[in-house]
């Protein structure tokens, strides 16, 4: 779970390593991210819908295998294309191992399943705070291609031991649904109003981190801290998030996992926020709450969505919310980057960000209301 989220979220700290190593402006290489941001959501939901039958150590292991033919890739491509291509496959090889790892390891608890998701949850608050500066000294000490190859290929191996591992736990229902059956069922979905609202919501409860990581980095700096102390500031953002991860899942055990969710998404905004702040000191407080709201937020949307539907088309279901985020994922880069290019600052980007949290608790206040 470590490397996950991790990497696809550090695109903030790729732009300009990329765009020296390979002539590509910014803005056009933030349409790279994107795409690895549409094939980690989007993609990876697609496979989860698909494999709700297949053994899960086949499909993790296939991923692994992916990430592996990926490593050595910099080092053969030299065009926008090139690239296009080999982030494509790494976001779907990603996202494919979150949505098997986020849908079948919860399973294997019934009664405290909030406190058990928060703890794997765990890794993917490790991956946010350690991977966007191991990135910068990775491409700083060795280069982008090299350094490309030296985290890709730890990913791999830690994929591969996970694939050999993991598999759904023997007592748990699991759906007899064929393909097509899986399909409509989805399809029937997409037509009741409770769905749609939770789809667009869940999406927009993660869409104000994308378009968060397209800017932080530089909001950092234009705030007074060095290129490096501004990745670590981010970086913090996932730290604090593993706090909240282990404790959200707790509050959701004790108080439910609704509550807990919003009451997440609601530090988060107030985080939000306080970017505004030139001082750094406040600042500071606002990234620590944004990362309890990011941890709280990212563990406690599963608990949400098993309540609400059947637990037995586990991956089918993570893998459809997947979708409401690479929805959101296409837009968010570009977004944030053309915003701040094109106002000279950061306050539009802030504001639409905090926007975002706000529809996005409405809308799954609405949706889990009528639950």
């Amino acid at each position: 779970m470590v490397f996950t989220f991790g990497t696809p979220l550090s695109y903030g700290i790729f732009r300009a390593p990329f765009s020296d190593a390979f002539g590509i402006s910014p803005v056009a290489l933030s349409t790279v991210f994107s795409v690895m941001l549409f094939t980690f959501f989007i993609g990876s939901g697609a496979v989860g819908v698909l494999s709700v039958h297949l053994p899960a150590r086949g499909v993790l292991l296939a991923a692994a295998a992916t990430t592996g033919l990926l490593t050595p890739s910099l080092h053969l491509v030299e065009s926008y294309l090139g690239l296009l291509v080999v982030f494509g496959f790494l976001g779907l090889a990603l996202g494919t191992v979150f949505v098997l790892l986020a849908s079948i390891i919860p399973r294997w608890f019934e009664k405290r399943r909030g406190a058990a998701t928060g703890l794997i949850f765990v890794g993917n608050g490790l991956g946010l705070f350690v991977l966007p500066p191991l990135w910068q000294v990775a491409f700083s000490q060795f280069g982008v291609e090299q350094g490309f190859v030296y985290i890709m290929a730890v990913t791999t191996v830690s994929f591969l031991a996970a694939g050999l591992v993991c598999r759904r736990p023997p007592w748990a229902a699991q759906s007899t649904d064929s393909t097509g059956e899986i399909l409509r069922w989805i399809a029937h979905l997409g037509r009741t109003r409770r769905f749609l609202q939770l789809f667009v919501g869940m999406g927009l409860a993660f869409a104000w981190y994308q378009l968060l990581a397209a800017y932080a980095v530089d909001l950092f700096s234009a705030r007074g801290l060095t290129a490096g102390g501004a990745s670590i500031a981010f970086g913090l953002v996932g730290g604090v998030s593993i706090i909240s991860r282990i404790g959200g899942g707790y509050l959701g055990d004790r108080f439910g996992s609704r509550r807990a969710f919003l009451g997440s998404l609601s530090c988060a905004t107030v985080g939000i926020a306080l970017l505004i702040a030139p001082q750094l000191s406040v600042i500071a407080i606002g990234v620590v709450l944004i990362g309890l709201g990011l941890g709280g937020c990212a563990t406690l949307y599963i608990p949400v969505l098993m309540e609400v539907y059947p637990p037995e088309k586990d991956t089918a279901i993570i893998g459809v919310f997947n979708v409401a985020g690479g929805i959101g994922s296409l837009a968010m880069p570009p977004l944030g980057t053309a915003s701040i290019a094109y106002t000279e600052g950061f306050t539009a980007a802030i504001v639409l960000t905090f926007v975002i949290t706000l529809v996005a608790f409405w809308l799954v206040v609405s949706g889990t209301r009528t639950a």
